[in-house]
């Protein structure tokens, strides 16, 4: 059973765990931190969720990195 969920949602609970981990960093202090916390994990499982259905990376560097050189050709 646990596979199954890893292998399905394995992205996902990487991405929540990695937000919990780096929010406990910032839970010490209070409300305004832990509202900092739920944003981090709601990124951690947007980016998880995102690798989990293989839709590539979050921005597209190629596609920036050519729009860059064609609109300032002395950047190459």
């Amino acid at each position: 059973m646990w596979k199954a969920w890893v292998k399905t949602f394995g992205g996902r609970m990487l991405g929540v765990a990695a937000g919990f981990l780096f929010g406990i960093i910032y839970l010490i202090s209070g409300f305004w931190d832990m509202l900092f916390v739920a944003l981090l994990v709601g990124i951690g499982y947007g980016i998880g969720k995102q690798k989990d259905e293989g839709r590539g990376p979050l921005l597209p560097w190629g596609r920036i990195g050519d729009w860059m050189t064609d609109r300032w050709p002395w950047s190459r």
